[in-house]
């Protein structure tokens, strides 16, 4: 299929959905298994808006490191993981309708209710941290993603690599004036134009 051909078909499929309280979120529909997910979750994707989220993810992911460590027992943010997450903050300002979320997760030293307390501390750091470089809290949510479930490496022992928040792209910003206008192919277009001049 020709490129133009296919950026106007993603542009006219991904028109907005009605207004919402929440934004527009990738992976809702496992998070809380509530009431209307499924729904929501099949609207994402009627619309095209749920491809245009992963490619965006996708592209976060490419672009800049989506991980932060942290020492042992701590949710202090050193030189290192600020250096990152203020390269996250410079890519989330070029799209100012996604919103983000934050996964706090921790070693397997200690029992797992303090992990997921030290994994939460960790993801609101990183929010916190965020938040001072410039990206509104409306577009950003800490995440515990229950401390020490989510091991990359299992072992007993303290491991710096298990103790990490990781930012993701999770939708598009309802109440964004680019979404909510009906500007939505504005978003596309923009995209389209910087990956046509790489």
């Amino acid at each position: 299929m020709p490129i133009t051909r296919r950026f106007m078909l993603t542009a006219l499929a991904a028109m907005p959905v009605a207004a919402c309280d929440r934004p527009l979120s990738l992976g809702d529909e496992g998070m809380s298994g509530g009431l209307g997910e499924a729904t929501h979750h099949n609207l994402l994707v009627q619309t095209g808006q749920l491809q245009y989220v992963m490619n965006l993810g996708e592209r976060f992911a490419a672009e800049v490191p989506t991980t932060v460590n942290f020492a042992f027992d701590s949710a202090v943010l050193d030189a290192e993981a600020q250096a990152i997450l203020r390269r996250q903050a410079a890519w989330m300002r070029q799209f100012p309708e996604l919103s983000f979320r934050v996964f706090g997760h921790a070693d397997l030293v200690g029992s797992s209710a303090y992990n997921r307390q030290l994994g939460l501390r960790r993801a609101r750091a990183v929010v916190a941290y965020l938040r001072r470089q410039g990206v509104g809290r409306a577009r950003l949510e800490a995440v515990v993603s229950l401390g020490d479930t989510q091991p990359l490496i299992f072992t007993r022992s303290r491991e710096r690599q298990n103790r990490r928040a990781v930012t993701e792209v999770s939708g598009f910003m309802q109440r964004h004036p680019t979404v909510m206008d009906g500007q939505y192919a504005a978003i596309v277009h923009r995209e389209f134009v910087a990956t046509a001049a790489e």
